[in-house]
């Protein structure tokens, strides 16, 4: 189950009061109640979903945030991050272009399609994350599942001789125009590293691991034994079920979330509980400061180790 509000792909709120309108719907009518005191946007600013990769992705990337302006004409580009819930022992992705590696070379490997003579080739386990930012090559898979969150945008390049839409094929023209526009939004430099991510005790049996962080998202998975989860928050979190059935309760809504399912819950709510055993990721746009730092700093990390967790 997907959290998204992007063009043409908008996601629909499912029961409530407010059952049927759409993230879009809500960042129009109600922008402060659902993203926090003085939040204003066009859209809701980030899309998160579980990615169960059989095969292996295509190899693509994302502009960042100049070029989806000055060349897609978008509002913002994308930054990512993954966290691996699942892999195959050996299973690898994708991510970043080899150092030493030039435009020309990577431009005539990728029409090829011989990506691992330029691509970073590196293993992938469970309970790892890796932050993508804009601009880098990437790919997962096959035989990996993955929790992406990431800045609401569906804009893409990739380097594949077919078509995202539908696989069919095309042509040499057109192939290397599209390889000539990812060269063009490709950051050569960018080389992002898995992470087990930072653990804060919150109490008997509830551990609070901070998975991601940049200005766009920050991403955590809390894991509760037999105590209970219980959290304030003063913007709106993506609460995602990675466990077992749980029950979720914020303000006066209580919800049943199954596996893989996930809940939008508006700033104006507060505050969540829900009882272990319980094992959810939480996503939202965070004030670094107070949301990253802080906590990360009173729990004893430095700034050169709370900084692997992305930009912060």
């Amino acid at each position: 189950m997907e959290a998204r509000d992007v063009d043409g792909d908008q996601g629909s709120i499912l029961n409530g009061p407010l059952a049927g309108a759409t993230l879009s719907d809500l960042v129009r009518d109600h922008p402060e109640d659902l993203m926090g005191r003085g939040w204003s946007g066009d859209s809701f600013p980030l899309l998160t979903k579980f990615i169960d990769a059989a095969g292996m992705l295509p190899v693509h990337l994302h502009a960042n945030d100049d070029d989806a302006r000055t060349i897609e004409g978008a509002a913002n580009g994308k930054t990512e991050a993954w966290h691996i819930l699942e892999a195959a022992p050996g299973a690898t992705a994708l991510c970043g272009v080899r150092e030493g590696i030039g435009r020309d070379e990577l431009r005539e490997a990728l029409l090829r399609q011989d990506f691992d003579a330029v691509l970073r080739r590196i293993p992938v386990a469970p309970g790892q994350t890796l932050y993508v930012p804009e601009g880098t090559p990437h790919s997962f898979g096959p035989d990996t599942l993955v929790y992406e969150i990431e800045q609401s945008s569906n804009l893409q390049q990739h380097a594949m001789p077919w078509r995202m839409e539908d696989g069919s094929g095309i042509g040499d023209h057109e192939r290397a125009e599209n390889i000539d526009l990812f060269l063009r939004e490709c950051s050569l430099g960018t080389r992002p590293s898995f992470t087990p991510g930072l653990m804060v005790l919150k109490g008997e049996g509830v551990r609070r691991t901070f998975l991601a962080a940049g200005p766009h998202f920050a991403l955590e998975r809390w894991t509760a034994e037999s105590g209970a989860i219980a959290h304030g928050f003063r913007t709106a979190l993506i609460v995602s079920n990675a466990g077992a059935p749980v029950r979720l309760r914020s303000g006066s809504v209580e919800e049943d979330l199954g596996r893989a399912e996930s809940i939008v819950l508006p700033a104006v709510l507060g505050e969540m509980a829900i009882d272990g055993p319980a094992d959810v990721l939480v996503g939202y746009l965070p004030d670094i400061d107070r949301n990253i730092r802080a906590p990360l700093t009173a729990a004893g990390y430095g700034p050169d180790v709370i900084s692997t967790l992305g930009e912060c």
